[in-house]
């Protein structure tokens, strides 16, 4: 554990390591300690209600970073140094403390030069507190506050004594997953990712029918697409059938009238079984049902799971409280009540709608019967888990349901029982899903996806999908194994998108329409049997870009940090010029303005990478060998040196980071991986030297290592192999053939 020291208040101060967080702290402001190394701050009033707003001092000259809801259904990163900076529905902020904590400090040629030893970091963690829920916000004055609500009106209080968990720690990544651990461990309403069992489609190529498709997907489009991508080498291994296979009606659509903009999210399920779609007759050829056809592209095109999407209140407008099917589950007419903060941030055109038109709410009672019911009938036809969407509706829901925590914990609980009973292997992906409710609800869900979706034809979403992808994962990378959506790989941004995936530590699927692919990226991201070369932990960005802003500053890059079994790698990415976050003004045009940024500078060192040394070994002197994947060159590097890196908007470069080992006085070696693929490294499973050196790598394509001597010969499952070596920069090249499966490869000296 690295936090340290219990957060006191004190004169009126709220004091961390005997640094002051906040001034002016009010008299009604509770502290209780957590063990000797965190605490609950809480409020009390001399009224009882179900929403409050505390004070809690005065936020100012910090490096500071939050994590807010911006739309309804998405958090969005957001930095800045005084409470001012920090938006309404903020569900983390995390502060730099010490020396120099807020000015620049400039790039030195010494990456030591900004780490100084007494910098620390502190964790505010607005949470979960028995039926009411809290947020963070800021006021012009800088007032640190925070909102403590229910839902219900009918669920009041006058006491907030555990609204907001605040710890401490020199390393970031550890002090968020500590905190994580504690909470849950204190809280028991939810599991931290360690105790959670990942989902089966995770180290296998996707594929999603949604931007493919929509809701217009049918049996006969499936087909094509995964005939399409059989005929490019890279069939995908699990399908994810997006929204358009159920059954449903929407009385606010006449047919024959123009639609009315908005009443597509009044649309409710009728049944739980497939529409027209999927059932075709015996006559013309097709599949009769969705078992059969389910049945028919597995064994037509090699598909391991296929999962079907539903929302979680069973359709955007929930479940019709007038379908005869339906009826044992007792559907009710409700209208969603939105909170202060989401009508305070960017209002969404769904929840308006669904707000006008009500959604149909199953009685949370008989939620388990329903999501039993469906997921049973999925199961046995041949579905292999769900994707369940929309789910921060129900937090508006929580009228004469005992608000919006205790209802979001009933709908968790019965899907959590239902997927436990029905898809054995945990196969469940949430989406939607980014309000604490949600988050701090969820027992037994492994995976979510980490953003707004990836939106093909929005050229100013794509650096912002990315960023907050990275900054999100700190969060939600604790909990579950954060997805960072589909992208296309034939698409502008596709190189971008891609290698983005390829050190998220996330699923790696396309949604690419049948024909529309670009094999040369899938290459990079896919081996031929299907699976990917994923990275150990959530991608998060780098230490140094913490509290810099790399979509708006115009000077930053954004780097994303991960570990390989063996190595580490980083991303960096252009994201500059190219897009605006929502609720922020672009700057005014100026030399250093994002309007105007181009080609961006930047530094990468092996200290980037967290925890390298833990996988480095006890003898490592802290050189590195740093392969640039796009530019392919191999340099050496100190830990405390870096290399620098230009990139122009739209642009990255991904560096595998292996450490060196000094195996004698004349031979230094470190194995890179398959120099084709983004993330490289990710190929190798183990390292070993004696007399020789050994490896066990994955894939097949060009394997490359850093060798300070040229070997006398390289074997590849005892055969032996040619292989070439340049001794400018010390690239050891051998060349693998076959397919995915685990190599043996002998290098001799």
């Amino acid at each position: 554990m690295t936090i340290t020291a219990v957060p006191v208040i004190k004169n009126g101060c709220l004091m961390v390591r005997g640094k002051v967080v906040l001034t002016g702290v009010p008299e009604n402001v509770v502290i209780s300690p957590v063990g000797s190394k965190a605490a609950f701050l809480g409020a009390s009033s001399t009224v009882s209600s179900s929403q409050h707003v505390f004070n809690l001092g005065i936020l100012e000259n910090y490096k500071l970073m939050c994590l807010f809801i911006a739309k309804i259904w998405w958090m969005i990163p957001r930095v800045g140094k005084s409470a001012s900076d920090i938006p309404m529905e903020t569900q983390m902020l995390l502060l730099e403390a010490g020396e120099d904590s807020v000015l620049d400090v400039d790039d030195e040629t010494s990456a030591e030069a900004t780490t100084p030893e007494n910098k620390f970091y502190i964790l505010v963690l607005p949470i979960l507190d028995g039926l009411f829920r809290t947020t963070l916000q800021g006021t012009p004055s800088n007032e640190l506050q925070f909102c403590y609500e229910s839902g219900d009106p009918d669920v009041q209080t006058s006491q907030a004594l555990e609204g907001v968990f605040i710890s401490s720690g020199d390393n970031p990544f550890e002090l968020i997953k500590d905190s994580i651990k504690i909470l849950a461990k204190l809280k028991g309403t939810f599991s931290h990712l360690e105790n959670k069992k990942a989902p089966a489609h995770l180290d296998w190529f996707g594929w999603c029918t949604w931007d493919a498709f929509y809701t217009e997907v049918d049996p006969n489009g499936i087909k094509e697409g995964l005939q399409s991508f059989k005929e490019g080498g890279i069939p995908p291994k699990f399908l994810i059938i997006d929204d358009g296979w159920q059954e449903t009606a929407n009385e606010f659509q006449k047919e024959g009238q123009p639609r009315v903009e908005g009443t597509q999210f009044a649309t409710r399920l009728t049944d739980i079984k497939e529409n027209s779609k999927f059932k075709g007759s015996e006559s013309d050829g097709s599949s009769t049902n969705l078992k059969e056809f389910v049945h028919t592209i597995k064994e037509n095109y090699g598909l391991k799971y296929v999962y079907m999407w539903h929302a979680l209140a069973g359709y955007w407008g929930g479940v019709s409280p007038s379908s005869e099917a339906l009826k044992k589950y007792n559907p009710k007419l409700a209208y969603p009540v939105q909170s202060p903060g989401n009508i305070g941030n960017v209002r969404d055109i769904a929840m308006d709608s669904l707000e006008k038109y009500g959604v149909g709410v199953i009685d949370p009672h008989k939620l388990y019967d329903f999501y039993n019911d469906l997921h049973s009938y999925l199961a046995d036809s041949g579905v292999d888990g769900v994707k369940v969407d929309v789910q921060n509706l129900i937090q508006t829901l929580g009228l004469g349901y005992g608000g919006r925590v205790s209802i979001s914990k009933q709908y968790h609980e019965a899907l959590d029982e239902s997927i436990e009973k029905n898809f054995r292997e945990n196969n469940l992906i949430c989406c939607m899903c980014h309000n604490s409710d949600n988050i701090f609800s969820s027992k037994k869900s492994a995976t979510a996806r980490a953003s707004e979706d990836f939106m093909p034809n929005e050229p100013t979403f794509q650096t912002l999908h990315i960023a907050s992808v990275s900054f999100n994962s700190l969060l939600m990378g604790e909990t579950v194994v954060p997805d960072w959506d589909m992208f296309h790989s034939n698409h502008s941004t596709a190189e971008f998108h891609g290698a983005a995936r390829a050190l998220g530590g996330c699923p790696v699927y396309v949604s690419d329409k049948p024909g529309k692919h670009d094999f040369k990226i899938l290459k990079k991201l896919v081996l031929s049997d299907g699976t990917i070369l994923r990275a150990k932990y959530a991608g998060r960005p780098t230490r140094d870009c913490l509290f810099v802003d790399p979509v708006m500053d115009g000077k930053s890059l954004m780097k994303i940090w991960n570990l390989n079994k063996l190595n580490g790698v980083i991303g960096a990415f252009n994201c500059q010029g190219a897009g605006c976050w929502p609720m922020k003004e672009a700057p005014e045009s100026s030399p250093n303005s994002t309007l105007n940024a181009v080609q961006i500078t930047g530094h990468v060192t092996p200290l980037d990478v967290e925890f390298l040394e833990e996988i480095a070994g006890e003898t490592w002197n802290g050189d590195c060998a740093i392969f640039a994947f796009n530019t392919g060159s191999l340099s050496r590097v100190p830990r405390n040196k870096n290399i620098q890196v230009s990139l122009g908007v739209l642009e990255c470069e991904i560096f595998t980071i292996s450490p060196i080992e000094e195996i004698n006085e004349n031979l230094h070696f470190a194995p890179i991986g398959l120099m084709d693929m983004y993330n490289s490294g990710g190929a190798i499973e183990e390292f070993s030297f004696k007399e020789t050196i050994t490896i066990k790598a994955r894939g097949s394509g060009r394997f490359g290592s850093y060798s300070s001597t040229k070997p006398s010969s390289c074997k590849v499952d005892m055969k032996e192999e040619e292989f070439t070596y340049n001794p400018a920069d010390g690239l050891l090249t051998i060349n693998l053939q076959g397919d995915g499966s685990l190599r043996d490869i002998e290098i001799v000296y």
